[in-house]
């Protein structure tokens, strides 16, 4: 294993794997948001408590 490390700088490995493991999770959330069942509570209208 610590032969594939003497290939690549570790460094930037961890950074590209960052970047792409916030990129799916972005991607993940605004696909779930697109969705009528997680994200129909944006249009939702707002309820007021008259109290």
């Amino acid at each position: 294993m610590w032969k594939i490390w003497l290939l690549f700088d570790a460094r930037r490995a961890l950074i590209g794997v960052l970047a792409f493991a916030f990129s799916m999770v972005l991607l993940n959330h605004f696909i779930q948001l697109s969705t009528p069942r997680y994200g129909s509570w944006l249009n939702a209208p707002i309820e007021t408590s008259s109290n």
